[in-house]
């Protein structure tokens, strides 16, 4: 039997379907709320990997244009289950393919990058930098683990300072309190901001 592959939306396809997702909250993160809390109106949201999209309800009650994306079909149609009206917010679609239109001035990461096997790790910044707006930040949630298997994949000590710190800049860090028990005591909040540029 193949190895089954998590670069691939049916990897993601049969969880969803067989209701296997131990990464599902089922909740929005204290973090992101008192972050919303602070965080001025109106930006522009984009959520890769969003799953069941729960965030999206708290972006769009904070006043901000948020567009959720996932490329498994099971997840889109959980997310829009769960949203209801906020479901056209949900939108089929590859990450690292697809045309989101004019740039966005957050990023939000919440299991995207620890679901995506290593391989492709180095595609995630330069994609994420493309995607934002000359201000722009990725904020959100970052998964810390030793381990080799995944997913969830862990980030080794340095590694995410090697992948982002050439296009940003990491402007706060903070331990997480109401980790799920897959994550607990593994995963930290932290907000990064594109890196300024010499003229």
């Amino acid at each position: 039997m193949p190895r089954e592959d998590a670069a691939k939306p049916e990897f993601w396809e049969k969880r969803f379907r067989e209701n296997f997702t131990p990464w599902d909250a089922g909740r929005v993160p204290k973090a992101l709320e008192e972050f919303l809390r602070a965080e001025p109106r109106g930006r522009r949201v984009l959520i890769p990997g969003c799953g069941s999209g729960y965030e999206v309800r708290a972006f769009a009650a904070a006043g901000h244009d948020v567009l959720a994306v996932d490329f498994a079909d099971a997840a889109v149609e959980r997310a829009r289950q769960i949203l209801g009206p906020l479901g056209d917010r949900v939108r089929l679609a590859d990450f690292f393919q697809s045309d989101f239109e004019t740039p966005f001035d957050l990023v939000y990461e919440r299991a995207f990058l620890c679901a995506l096997p290593r391989r492709l790790w180095p595609r995630y910044a330069p994609r994420v930098l493309e995607l934002l707006r000359h201000e722009g930040r990725l904020a959100g949630f970052f998964y810390f683990e030793d381990g080799e298997h995944g997913p969830p994949f862990g980030l080794k000590s340095g590694e995410l300072e090697a992948l982002l710190g050439g296009h940003f800049e990491r402007a706060s860090d903070a331990a997480v309190q109401d980790s799920i028990p897959i994550f607990v005591g593994k995963e930290r909040w932290q907000v990064w901001k594109v890196r300024s540029t010499s003229p």
